[in-house]
């Protein structure tokens, strides 16, 4: 029998398949996104967005926040630490019709972020996360508002119960949960039983984030943790197709082969030629140099080609090193479950002095938190 599966409704949004592309700071921009959203339908968030460096009017954030023409729904990750900011970041973007869904960042686990109070630090002080949160819905209006977190900082210190109770009360419409601590960063294994457990403590609904490497990995964590949706983050690197492959499964179609590398080469050379045009040649290869190694994953290509990949700085150069692959060559079937990204961790989280002696004032981090992050 057929597993039943719903759409995720995110206030006046309806996503089907049940599926969010979850932001990456330097991977999911406009290019990236255009690419994984061609495999099917979905949410397809941006890179994480400075709002200081929006309300500030910063180039940089704003050519972050940048959509393509045909890109609907328009969805954006925004960072901040502090209400006025966030809200005057949310006026301009709403005002000027250029989102449909905000998501905010209180996952990070970054060490200068967090030891000035941003990020996954942040839901330590959850009268402040209320008046972070309240004032972007405010500001929002009818567009909706979710947020993404992390189970806590530490094990010691878990906080993803009342922040997902917090972020219901005033007014976001779901909550995404990377089910690792910010120490773990990205060590050890997600833990999915918390998703069933905030699952459980609210009524907004709840995306699970971790360890999904394969389609059947989505309706895993669906079946065990009840949640309305999931997010894919590492599993999606040099795989944008993988978005495809869910789509097929929450439809009831088995899932297709993993492709020989010919039709890999293909999306590469694609996404170099996107990055070029949005970044400039030289700029735009540099980009998609740590890309090369996620599409490769699994093929046996050979240690030369990877090192020449690893410094390729032309689109010449990129399309001749490529066109020396065995378009035949076939990836193990291991393969496809091969961690992509970052395996580091575990770490030692660092917190402002007295950080954990004022959970409960309104004072937000000093302006550093803001100015240190990537977008401002």
């Amino acid at each position: 029998m057929t597993e039943k599966f719903v759409p995720l409704e995110i206030g006046p949004l309806r996503v089907w398949p049940p599926v969010v592309l979850a932001p990456m700071a330097g991977v999911t921009n406009a290019p990236f996104r255009r690419l994984c959203r061609r495999y099917g339908a979905g949410l397809y968030v941006s890179e994480m967005v400075n709002a200081r460096g929006l309300a500030e009017g910063g180039a940089k954030s704003w050519e972050l926040a940048a959509f393509d023409a045909d890109e609907s729904p328009r969805s954006i990750q925004l960072y901040g630490t502090e209400p006025t900011s966030m809200a005057a970041a949310v006026h301009r973007l709403v005002d000027d019709g250029r989102v449909d869904h905000i998501d905010l960042n209180f996952g990070c686990p970054v060490r200068k972020v967090t030891r000035h109070g941003g990020g996954s630090a942040l839901p330590l002080k959850a009268r402040l996360l209320a008046a972070v949160i309240g004032a972007t819905v405010e500001a929002a209006g009818d567009v909706p508002v979710t947020v993404k977190m992390r189970l806590g900082v530490d094990s010691e210190l878990l906080t993803y119960l009342e922040a997902g109770r917090v972020a219901q009360e005033v007014g976001a419409r779901a909550v995404a949960l990377h089910a690792r601590t910010a120490s773990q960063l990205y060590s050890g294994r997600a833990d999915w039983s918390a998703i069933a457990a905030l699952k459980q403590h609210l009524t907004i609904p709840v995306l699970g984030n971790g360890d999904i490497w394969e389609a059947e990995d989505a309706l895993a964590m669906m079946r065990v943790t009840g949640a309305d949706g999931v997010v894919i983050g590492r599993g999606c690197l040099g795989r944008p197709w993988l978005f495809g492959d869910l789509v097929d499964a929450f439809e009831g179609r088995p899932p297709k082969p993993a492709p020989n590398l010919g039709p890999v080469v293909d999306v590469l050379l694609e996404h170099g030629h996107l990055l070029a045009t949005l970044r400039g040649e030289e700029a735009g290869l540099r980009e998609l140099r740590k890309h090369t190694s996620w599409y490769l994953t699994g093929y046996p290509v050979g240690a030369a080609a990877r090192r020449r990949l690893a410094m390729v700085s032309s689109l010449d150069e990129l399309t001749s090193i490529t066109a020396s692959l065995d378009r035949a060559l076939m990836a193990p079937t291991a393969a496809v479950r091969a961690p992509r990204g970052t395996q580091s961790g575990p770490q030692q989280v660092t917190l402002p002095d007295g950080w954990l002696n004022h959970r409960h004032d309104l004072v937000p981090p000093p302006a550093e938190a803001d100015v240190l992050v990537s977008g401002g």
